[in-house]
């Protein structure tokens, strides 16, 4: 006896999805880019960390290893 080849109908109950979008799904990234862009135009207001010697050394010789 052949397969049948006609779609299943869908149950009542399901209607899709929803096309709209929380409104912290647009807040979030928004505030994350002018976050960044405040930090690139104003290079002087970003402040390193004060870190142990022995990482910056590390970070160094990683800097190293990928750049050759």
């Amino acid at each position: 006896m052949p397969a049948s080849t006609q779609p299943r109908p869908r149950p009542a109950t399901s209607r899709g999805a929803d096309p709209r979008l929380p409104w912290w799904a647009l807040a979030l990234p928004t505030l994350a880019f002018v976050a960044l862009l405040t930090l690139i135009l104003h290079p002087t207001d970003a402040h390193a960390a004060a870190g142990d010697p022995v990482t910056a050394r590390l970070l160094e010789r990683v800097q190293q290893l990928l750049t050759r």
